[in-house]
């Protein structure tokens, strides 16, 4: 009989993908078949020729399982499929049967499946399969991953919990991610007494990384839908600042922290000049992570021969510098199958910070049976 777990979330960016990629890292060390499967995607991505959610995407290339795509994303929700479920041009009921049917199908192949669910735990209402509806149509047991935090966390899961406990569906443990190191025996503590009373038991995940939460170089190209200029090799490099270029050149200078992206207009030669010379200098080399030069005025021709000469990495675009420091700012990196260093860390850092055993009591306690065994009808 396969074993499955639901991976749910009280909101985004709390790290949902981190500890997939995780848990399925941990179970594939004691499983000999696990298997992946995220039933609503949101988030569309064309992946062989074939639109499927970003997430099982990851996942397929990151584990090899790009020959079971369409099974571990059947069903996308992409533009205007909203309103077709809402003028009823497509149904609830066939929504969860291509669900239940791909499900089934993996559970037939795997040993151990893990079932990523979408954003908080309404995503989903509009077609009638939010979260919980998605857990317990699947019969799979529920971890939720959290931020960090005391309070944060106790209000984000209590307003997930109440949809859960509504379809009642078992949510067994707390994976609480992004803590702070200083406070985090302190903040499970906490954790574990208020949720001890609702029988679910509390773990720490990853404590706040900004190894983890910055974007990389080709990350920054991809929001700013631009191409990434000069060395190359430079671009799975992390930024862990992004900062203007609005004052003196010197003053810029000073105030560079380490690898730092700098934001400055095309019309600012003296400071993309001085960047440019610096950047080779190795003291200076591991401050500055490239430019982001903005602005509608082209730069001179000996700058740009400056830049070019020096490798530095630059982003050329023709947006303000307020509009492309706000893009910037507000940006929260994602993880992608080319983001080999950050996964590599993630996969190595799960063996040493979650409790795959907990998780495997979790599973062993009144495992729920097949979907097969499950009339779709009763589901609903």
């Amino acid at each position: 009989m396969c074993k499955k777990l639901f991976i749910a979330a009280t909101g985004q960016h709390c790290g949902k993908t981190t500890i997939s990629l995780s848990l399925m890292h941990l179970a594939r060390q004691r499983y000999e078949r696990v298997g992946y499967i995220k039933p609503l995607g949101p988030k569309c991505f064309e992946f062989d020729g074939v639109i499927v959610d970003k997430d099982a995407a990851l996942m397929a290339q990151v584990f090899g399982l790009e020959h079971e795509i369409a099974l571990m994303s059947p069903l996308v929700i992409g533009k205007g499929a909203t309103k077709k479920f809402v003028d009823g041009e497509l149904s609830r009921e066939w929504a969860m049967e291509k669900v239940a049917t791909a499900c089934r199908e993996l559970e037939s192949r795997y040993d151990l499946l893990l079932i990523e669910g979408a954003g908080h735990g309404g995503v989903g209402s509009v077609i009638g399969l939010n979260n919980a509806d998605m857990a317990k149509l699947l019969d799979a047991p529920v971890v939720m991953v959290a931020g960090g935090g005391i309070g944060n966390v106790i209000d984000s899961v209590r307003l997930n919990l109440a949809l859960y406990e509504q379809e009642g569906v078992d949510v067994r443990m707390l994976l609480v991610n992004k803590l702070l190191a200083e406070k985090r025996a302190s903040s499970l503590s906490y954790l574990e007494r208020y949720f001890e009373s609702k029988q679910i038991r509390v773990c720490g995940a990853f404590d706040y990384s900004p190894v983890l939460a910055d974007p990389t170089l080709q990350n920054v190209a991809k929001l700013l839908e631009r191409p990434l200029m000069g060395d190359q090799n430079k671009k799975m490099r992390i930024i862990h600042h992004f900062q203007l270029g609005a004052a003196s050149s010197q003053k810029v200078i000073d105030n560079l922290r380490e690898s730092t992206m700098l934001i400055s207009t095309s019309s600012r030669d003296e400071l993309l000049v001085t960047l440019s010379s610096l950047y080779n200098i190795p003291s200076f080399h591991k401050l500055i992570a490239g430019m982001v030069i903005p602005g509608h005025a082209p730069v001179s021709a000996i700058t740009q021969r400056i830049i070019d000469d020096s490798g530095i990495p630059y982003i050329r675009i023709e947006q303000t510098t307020a509009e492309a420091f706000t893009a910037l700012s507000g940006h929260v990196s994602k993880i992608s199958a080319e983001d080999t260093e950050k996964i590599s860390l993630i996969t190595s850092q799960a063996e040493k910070v979650i409790d795959f055993d907990a998780i495997e009591t979790l599973l062993e306690t009144g495992a729920p049976p097949a979907i097969d065994k499950m009339p779709l009808a009763q589901a609903a």
